[in-house]
């Protein structure tokens, strides 16, 4: 199964929040405790979350009375990719699209390629999706998968369309 860890899907919600937040009130900004009690995420993991989406450029931080988080770019400029990155690393559905892999089946697999195809196709997808389109209730995702057939020589002089 493929899967997230809670601390991503956790950091999704937050900066969701934050993008909920920044439709309805321009640079007003979340105390770490005001994204605990409006998300229900326990407090200590929501600080731990705030700081990695910070050290990411993702978040912008003040201190003082008016302090607190807001997104440092518009909820339309941050994808859920850059996100996942933040928190997961990179995305990577088998050993071998890992950048530096060193797996034992490389030299005889025959579908390598075919799951770098399919990550690639999966991190485009996650990156087309931004904070604006996951702010908004009964967002629908659409993507357009193409599939690539092999034809040989001999289909295209015979007319076969695929």
């Amino acid at each position: 199964m493929l899967r997230l860890t809670r601390i991503t899907d956790y950091g999704i919600l937050l900066m969701t929040e934050l993008a909920r937040l920044e439709s309805h009130a321009k640079n007003t900004r979340l105390t770490a405790n005001d994204l605990a009690l409006s998300t229900r995420v326990p407090a200590p993991t929501v600080s731990k979350i705030l700081q990695s989406l910070l050290h990411a450029n993702l978040l912008d931080s003040a201190r003082g009375a008016h302090g607190g988080y807001r997104l440092m770019r518009l909820a339309s400029d941050i994808s859920v990719c850059e996100i996942i990155h933040c928190l997961e690393g990179r995305i990577a559905l088998t050993e071998c699209n890992l950048e530096q892999s060193e797996c034992e089946q490389m030299p005889f697999c025959s579908t390598s390629n075919n799951w770098k195809r399919i990550n690639t196709a999966i991190q485009h997808a996650l990156e087309d999706i931004s904070l604006a389109d996951m702010a908004v209730d009964g967002f629908m995702p659409v993507f357009t998968m193409k599939k690539a057939i092999p034809m040989q020589v001999g289909d295209i002089a015979e007319g076969v369309v695929v």
